[in-house]
C-alpha cells in the first residue's frame, strides 16, 4: 500500500530582514495509518498533532529553515519524540529561530527517505535559501518543493541568504527533469505539476524574480 498525502494550512507569520509578514502555509503529512512524516512544521504544533494522531512520526522534515517553516519544528518532534532533519546549509538560518535546539539530522542531496513503503527523494534545491531541499515521492508523482517552486514561478529570492540565479539553476536543472504530470505541492498556495510550469521559465529568466 502506497502513502497517502494528507494536507492542512496553518496561519502565522514570517520575519525576516526586520520585517514580518501575515502567512498562510501548507502543511504536508506522507504516511499511511501507523506511520508518517510531516513536511514542514510552521505555525501551530497541535493542529499538525492532531492531524498525526497515534501514528508514528518518523520525522519531521524541513525543506528549508525559514521561521514560517521549523517554528514549531521542536515542540512537534519533542512530543512524539521524531528527530528533525534539515539540510546543513541551511543552519545559519536555523539559528535566526533556534538558537539553542540543532535538528538531529542532516539531509543530503541523494538521500532517499521511506515512510510507508515510499520513498521520498531528497534534491538539494538551493536558492530561496542555501539548504533549501524538495522532496521526490516518484511512486506518488509528486515532488514537494516547499518555497522553491510555486502555481507561477520561483520562490522569493530578495532577502537574506537568497540568490535568483542560484534558484533558478535548481528547478531548471532538478525539478523541470521530473516527468511533465508530476505533482508540485508548495509551502505556500495552490499546488500545479511541472508540466504546467516548465513553459514559463524563460518568462521567469526576462522578468528576473
Amino acid at each position: 500500500m502506497t502513502a497517502r498525502i494528507d494536507h492542512l494550512v496553518t496561519s502565522g507569520t514570517f520575519s525576516l530582514d526586520g520585517q514580518t509578514f501575515d502567512v498562510d502555509n501548507n502543511v504536508w503529512i506522507v504516511g499511511d495509518d501507523s506511520e508518517c512524516v510531516v513536511i514542514d512544521a510552521p505555525h501551530d504544533a497541535s493542529v499538525i498533532a492532531d492531524a498525526i494522531g497515534d501514528r508514528r512520526l518518523l520525522a519531521v522534515l524541513a525543506t528549508h529553515a525559514h521561521d514560517d517553516h521549523v517554528r514549531v519544528a521542536p515542540e512537534l518532534a519533542d512530543r512524539f519524540g521524531a528527530p528533525i532533519l534539515l539540510h546543513a546549509d541551511d543552519l545559519p538560518v536555523w539559528r535566526l529561530t533556534h538558537r539553542d535546539r540543532s535538528p538531529e539530522r542532516e539531509l543530503k542531496d541523494g538521500d532517499v527517505f521511506t515512510v510507508a513503503g515510499t520513498d521520498l527523494q531528497v534534491l538539494h534545491t538551493p536558492g530561496h535559501s542555501p539548504g533549501a531541499v524538495c522532496f521526490y515521492a516518484p511512486e506518488l508523482e509528486t515532488v514537494f518543493t516547499g518555497d522553491t517552486l510555486f502555481h507561477g514561478g520561483p520562490g522569493a529570492t530578495g532577502r537574506s541568504f537568497s540568490d535568483f540565479g542560484t534558484i533558478i539553476d535548481s528547478i531548471r536543472d532538478r525539478l523541470l527533469t521530473l516527468p511533465a504530470d508530476t505533482r508540485v505541492l508548495t509551502g505556500h498556495g495552490e499546488s500545479t505539476t511541472i508540466g504546467d510550469e516548465a513553459p514559463h521559465l524563460e518568462e521567469w529568466i526576462a522578468r528576473g524574480h
